[in-house]
């Protein structure tokens, strides 16, 4: 029996970010043919303005409105709300426009879930929709809405959240990510994974999988030998690197050594340098067969059971879990 229509308005507004509009549309149009009991999505695409006016967006491709804001009334089963940036020297700025927070305020509480991709979480904040709850962004604004927004706990690693009906996405093609998500909470599994085959992606990275690296997470210090000394832990994680050795590599005591790189890298050494072994051990699983001792002793982890709780530390799931989900291979 096909299933009944639901509606998905996704708000469109000068410069806003092509893909984070494309994206979802895309992954609930493919939801649609791939369905074989007749997943009904229907975007509308609204924005400020009379229906049927060209937006441009940040990519210079312009996109047409379906709906005014005005006219989308109360038939709303998800609200998404994407993000735009402007140039800043500080880093990108997420723009906060008082026309499209308005109307999100106003139409959020008759959505049955409302989502934001990467920096549409700014816009989310602002309406006051997360306050209370824990959310994610881009990770290159994160920083700013947690300063700008303390009654929000801003998680700047995982690719979404889901706190109740309100999801954020984190960067642009994670847009993907929140909407075969949703997908899977509608329709099951077994579509979304039709609809991440068609797209050639993986289902979901929620389970353990980060924005980025450990190397990207961390930007670069003040201090020049910190980060030569980052450099030499991601090239020597199968040696011995306690505080104490290197703390000895600086020619610093081994408490001096872990203030100030807790300090610069907002991390103490051991969890720094685990959580680099991990990501290595991460690779490893998603590209290769190997087992999981040969897995530990090739990342610096060196035992099966070191593995296993590194992994539960640092991802809340075991290495075996994390290769069935993401492994890439054949």
């Amino acid at each position: 029996m096909p299933q009944t229509s639901h509606h998905v308005v996704i708000a469109v507004f000068p410069d806003v970010d092509l893909l984070d509009v494309t994206g979802p549309a895309e992954v609930f149009a493919l939801a649609n043919r791939e369905s074989p009991d007749g997943a009904r999505y229907r975007v509308s695409l609204a924005g400020p303005g009379p229906a049927g006016r060209a937006v441009a967006t940040s990519a210079g491709v312009r996109v047409v409105t379906d709906l005014a804001f005005a006219d989308v009334g109360t038939a709303v089963d998800t609200l998404l709300v994407p993000g735009a940036v402007d140039p800043d020297p500080d880093g990108p700025r997420p723009r906060i426009d008082p026309v499209v927070v308005d109307w999100v305020r106003a139409t959020a509480p008759h959505a049955g879930r409302i989502a934001s991709v990467c920096v549409g979480a700014h816009l989310l904040a602002a309406a006051g929709l997360l306050d209370g709850r824990t959310a994610t962004t881009h990770w290159s604004t994160a920083d700013r809405l947690a300063a700008d927004h303390p009654e929000v706990t801003v998680d700047p690693d995982p690719i979404f959240v889901r706190s109740g009906r309100v999801w954020t996405g984190a960067g642009i093609s994670a847009c993907l990510d929140l909407a075969l998500a949703l997908v899977a909470e509608d329709h099951g599994e077994d579509l979304a994974l039709a609809v991440a085959r068609q797209l050639v992606v993986y289902l979901k990275r929620q389970g353990g999988q980060s924005q980025f690296s450990v190397p990207i997470s961390r930007p670069a210090t003040s201090r020049r030998d910190i980060d030569e000394l980052r450099r030499f832990i991601a090239d020597h994680l199968t040696a011995d690197l306690p505080a104490a050795v290197l703390a000895a590599r600086m020619s610093l005591s081994e408490r001096h050594f872990a203030r100030v790189f807790t300090r610069e890298t907002g991390t103490t050494p051991a969890a720094y340098v685990e959580a680099l072994r991990v990501e290595a051990a991460r690779r490893l699983l998603e590209t290769t067969d190997q087992p999981l001792d040969r897995v530990a002793r090739a990342t610096g982890l060196r035992s099966v059971e070191t593995l296993h709780r590194a992994f539960r530390r640092q991802l809340g799931t075991s290495p075996a879990a994390y290769r069935q989900r993401f492994r890439t291979g054949v």
